[in-house]
């Protein structure tokens, strides 16, 4: 190592050299959500173009040998010469970082993607990237590669400069690309991930069309092939967000305004629901910790309602005004927020942070709002928003009693908890975890297994409470719910606060059969429902035990899924002892320690949200009480031919 530090010893990473070197700060990860992000940001330069009134399809195709497509109908990206760069249009955006039309207010009104790196940024953590441009009656070529090995990868460089290549009557761009698997994990788009997020752009952008095929996967010897186009726009989202709830008014509440500042489009619906479901974007991304767009919004509604219960007699003087989280008990609300100079927040940078948003969002929704509900047409829903408002309002003194007694109980956690958390001696909650484990008989392995100093276990005397479709006072009355919410020290719902989380890890540890998968199901919801930050920052996970013990003599392998089976059966060799664990409480307290509790050698899967209108989406077909949406949902999704096929113990 050099002693000596001179100018020589700075290293200056040249053009996409430094995204290759640090991925991570430009697209978050290298795994399957940094894979994907490149596709999303070049489908992204598309939706900009077509969201500025500039061409109205864009087609993606997931090619067979691994690589994506991109093509829309725009204008095509600009192929004269660059007055600075000296170089086509096209090589500046996929060779120059925040390069782009996005930051001249002229060419975008508003725009989605990563700020004008994105095409760059694909290209750059690419092998290959090939870029068509059909603009202005003739098609345009240009190829890029990165080349070298070990460290010496030069990212993205130009094969030729661009190239007139004929006549054309298209328009707009084409980018195919194959992402580096020097990079990447591992380069498999997956479908169901890529058809999530385009219908969510669909119902965003009102109007366009997008189109994705996947030529890896057949249909009738055709290419599987989907298209979006909703005219209904965020209506439309609302009312597929809603498809397995009971709505209570079939036409959703729509509104959009614009000023200077933003554009905002927002659609709400009742349904017979006791949660309310708040779903967010700003410029396409969503905003899944809300920010000052969704508590702007919050406030208008709270505001309008109030102010037009009064005005309608809907509400009379005597009574006291009613709250936002009254109006929305049930609300599903879908918000689209576009604007410049966006400022993201939070440890995702998934919340909006720009404090000029909130009054402005405030005041638009305001008005749009009275406008919408003094038409006599909609004066039905403004009455049925005020009659739930107001039996929301009867049970909100029941809940606030119930949160009394859940506060009192986390003040004196003794006095629910004895006999029931084995807490931890260590005093930082960053470095604690705890586990929540089904039954007496895996509580007991699990408390003799585990690392005291680190490791608080809270065994499960029951099952607990469903809370989808439960107020807040029925589910606190759960004993089993209680005791969680107790423990993790966070409180609930409004008076949620993470920075109280005694434990960084809350893992939960059922058993591998379908009891231990409701129990799993039945703890999501209720995260998800009443804690869903707690989620969102990554605090929940699922531990993962093993389903099978594989032994011979002294050499033992645990094997964690069916799959895995028969090659460890082929490591272990003939004469081998085969065990199916069917309960945690059939390990003793060594088993569960190497195989589940052990930081160095246990599974852990981490809960995450992001695709947080799936999410809901699914937990309602799951959990709620539809139950012909249900037997769809595993009749689609369950392998009913699946078979066992063990071998005979030699």
């Amino acid at each position: 190592m050099s002693k000596t530090y001179e100018s020589k010893d700075i290293v200056v990473l040249e053009g996409l050299d430094a995204v290759r070197m640090r991925p991570g700060m430009y697209i978050g990860t290298t795994g399957t959500k940094g894979l994907h992000h490149l596709l999303w940001e070049i489908v992204d330069n598309s939706v900009d173009e077509l969201a500025n009134g500039y061409g109205d399809t864009i087609i993606v195709t997931l090619e067979e040998d691994g690589s994506a497509q991109v093509e829309d109908n725009g204008r095509g990206i600009p192929v004269d010469i660059h007055p600075q760069m000296k170089v086509s249009g096209v090589e500046v955006v996929f060779t120059q970082l925040h390069a782009g039309g996005k930051f001249n207010n002229e060419n975008y009104g508003f725009s989605g993607g990563l700020h004008g790196v994105g095409a760059s940024v694909a290209n750059a953590l690419s092998r290959w990237l090939n870029v068509s441009v059909f603009r202005e009656g003739y098609e345009y070529e240009m190829q890029f590669e990165s080349k070298g090995s070990g460290g010496k990868i030069k990212s993205g460089v130009p094969v030729a400069p661009l190239k007139k290549v004929g006549k054309t009557d298209r328009t707009g761009t084409l980018v195919r690309f194959m992402p580096d698997d020097r990079v990447f994990e591992d380069i498999t788009f997956d479908l169901e991930t890529v058809s999530k997020r385009l219908r969510e752009i669909a119902f965003l952008n009102k109007g366009i069309k997008i189109v994705l095929i996947d030529e890896r996967k057949l249909e009738n010897g055709k290419p599987f092939t989907q298209e979006f186009k909703y005219e209904g726009g965020l209506s439309d989202f609302v009312k597929y967000l809603n498809e397995n709830k009971t709505v209570e008014h079939p036409k959703p509440i729509y509104f959009e305004a614009k000023s200077d500042l933003c554009q905002i489009a927002c659609a709400m619906q009742y349904t017979n629901n006791y949660t309310e479901n708040t779903f967010s974007y700003v410029n396409n991304i969503p905003t899944s910790e809300g920010g000052t767009h969704e508590t702007g919004l919050k406030n208008a509604i709270t505001r309008a309602f109030n102010d037009l219960g009064k005005r309608y007699n809907l509400i009379k003087d005597k009574e006291p005004p009613l709250t936002g989280e009254d109006y929305r008990e049930g609300l599903t609300i879908v918000l689209s927020v576009k604007m410049r100079n966006v400022q993201f927040e939070g440890q995702t940078k998934t919340k909006l942070g720009n404090t000029e948003i909130k009054p402005e969002v405030d005041n638009l929704a305001y008005a749009k709002l009275i406008e919408y509900f003094d038409q006599n047409a909609n004066k039905s829903v403004l009455e049925l928003a005020i009659n739930k408002g107001k039996a929301a309002a009867k049970v909100r003194e029941a809940a606030r009693k119930a949160k009394e007694i859940t506060r009192a109980k986390n003040s004196i956690e003794n006095s629910n908890l004895v006999g029931k958390l084995s807490s931890c001696t260590g005093k930082k909650p960053e470095m604690n975890e705890l586990f929540i484990v089904e039954g007496d008989s895996a509580g007991g392995s699990a408390k003799q297994a585990r690392d005291r100093s680190f490791q608080a276990i809270l065994p499960l005397r029951g099952k607990p409470l469903n809370a989808e479709k439960k107020r807040l006072a029925q589910v606190l009355a759960n004993e089993e719910i209680r005791t969680i919410i107790s423990a993790l020290g966070t409180g609930i719902g409004e008076d949620f606060n993470i920075s109280n989380l005694k434990y960084h890890k809350v893992i939960i540890l059922s058993d591998a059969d379908q009891d231990g998968a409701h129990i799993r199901a039945i703890l999501l919801t209720f995260f998800f429902r009443y804690m869903k930050e707690l989620v969102l920052n990554g605090h929940v996970y699922i531990g993962l035990p093993p389903l099978y013990k594989v032994q011979k003599r002294d050499n033992i392998e645990y094997v964690y899924s069916d799959a895995e089976l028969p090659e460890a059966i082929e490591r272990i060799g003939k004469g081998y002892t085969m065990q199916r664990y069917k309960g945690l409480g059939e390990m003793n307290p060594e088993q569960l320690w190497d195989t589940t509790m052990n930081p160095q050698t246990r599974s852990l899967m981490r809960v995450t949200l992001e695709d947080i209108a799936n999410a809901e989406l699914m937990i309602t077909t799951l959990m709620g009480d539809n139950i012909d949406a249900r037997k769809a949902y595993i009749t689609e999704h369950a392998n009913f031919n699946k078979e066992d096929n063990f071998k005979p113990i030699n």
